[in-house]
């Protein structure tokens, strides 16, 4: 019989008792500038609830907003971008902001960014929203960490993160 995995609440437990650069806290608030929503083409993962909410808020019908809004990963579904790398919910503004995807409500805490101060002032120089804003104490970061992680493993087996 194998070693059970320990679960994510064990995780950041474990976590928590380790000393990290943002251990007095990292001040962020969200400019919705859209920095994280324009550039480079990514990956905007969606959970199925998520596709559901959003749907709703976005008042189109689930199945046509799948065919229209996103497009079939592996496993998985993400927002379709511009040809220019921006979000289609993304023009002056986010326009589902308050239903928007788990990926994009815990950014900029997300593992590969807070992996070491080299990663996060990469992070930094892309969001203009890092270093303003409230403060953020260690174990709401490693909170949203947790919570983003499964999106970051998820992707990383679909191979589509560097």
């Amino acid at each position: 019989m194998g070693k059970r995995k320990p679960t994510m609440q064990e995780v950041l437990k474990e976590m928590a008792q380790h000393s990290y650069f943002f251990d007095k806290g990292i001040r962020f608030g969200c400019l919705r500038c859209g920095g994280c929503c324009n550039g480079e083409p990514g990956v905007i993962y969606v959970a199925k609830d998520e596709i559901t909410r959003i749907a709703r808020y976005t008042d189109i019908e689930e199945d046509i907003f799948v065919d229209r809004c996103l497009y079939l990963m592996e496993k998985s579904y993400s927002i379709r971008e511009t040809d220019d790398g921006r979000c289609i919910f993304y023009e002056n503004g986010c326009s589902i902001y308050p239903v928007r995807p788990l990926q994009c409500s815990t950014f900029p805490f997300w593992f590969q960014n807070l992996r070491s101060p080299d990663a996060w002032e990469s992070a930094r120089l892309r969001c203009p929203g890092i270093g303003r804003g409230p403060l953020f104490k260690k174990e709401a970061i490693l909170e949203r960490v947790g919570l983003s992680y499964p999106i970051f493993i998820a992707l990383m087996k679909d191979h589509l993160l560097d």
